[in-house]
């Protein structure tokens, strides 16, 4: 199997196609993803959560903020489930969400936890990560208000998913923000773009 472009496992792909067919039965009850975006589950989400892992493809110790319906969070530990090594700890403050996030965890054998606290209170129980993902979670600006504590004079990247709008977020961060930056064209939306952020410092008033 081929996703954007890449060689998946038999396994893996196993895993993904579990995970998807939970997505579908648990997204009846609760909103996961908009509506809309339904149809389009392996493209729209799947795909597009597989290249966090792909751009960054180590056994590192993940924090996915802001989880919400598993992406990129769940992808990327159940790519992680190949490797045997590396961790996603999930954070996802609403109940309904983190439980479907732990039936997926479980029944797919993907390498995570899920934590269902508010991101601002994060960091005191997860103060370790190497590497940091967030998708429609928020602009670019208080996103990484949010990172700094894992990120300030550490050696951790953060990847966003952003959409057309992302050189206004960009600008708009640098104004309190200074910060190392790789754009990488999303290779499932053209209108898309991966941001891979470190160096993360507060800027000088």
């Amino acid at each position: 199997m081929l996703l954007n472009g890449k060689s998946v496992s038999r396994e893996t792909r196993e895993k993904l196609e579990h995970f998807a067919a939970l997505f579908q039965k648990w997204a009846k009850a609760i909103n996961l993803v908009a509506p809309s975006t339904l149809d389009e589950l392996w493209r729209r989400h799947i795909a597009d959560s597989a290249q966090i892992f792909q751009l960054s493809p180590h056994p590192y110790r993940w924090l996915d903020l802001g989880s919400g319906g598993g992406f990129p969070g769940v992808i990327t530990a159940v790519f992680l489930a190949e490797t045997q090594q590396g961790w996603v700890h999930l954070v996802e403050s609403n109940q309904k969400k983190a439980a479907f996030l732990r039936v997926a965890l479980n029944e797919t054998g993907a390498r995570g936890s899920v934590h269902p606290l508010r991101i601002e209170s994060a960091f005191t129980a997860l103060p370790d990560c190497e590497r940091i993902s967030a998708r429609a979670l928020a602009e670019l600006d208080p996103l990484l208000s949010y990172t700094s504590p894992w990120m300030i004079g550490k050696d951790t990247r953060a990847f966003f998913h952003k959409g057309r709008d992302y050189a206004a977020e960009v600008e708009k961060a640098r104004g309190r923000w200074s910060f190392d930056l790789i754009k990488h064209q999303s290779a499932v939306e053209p209108d898309s773009i991966i941001l891979e952020i470190s160096n993360l410092r507060h800027k000088e008033p």
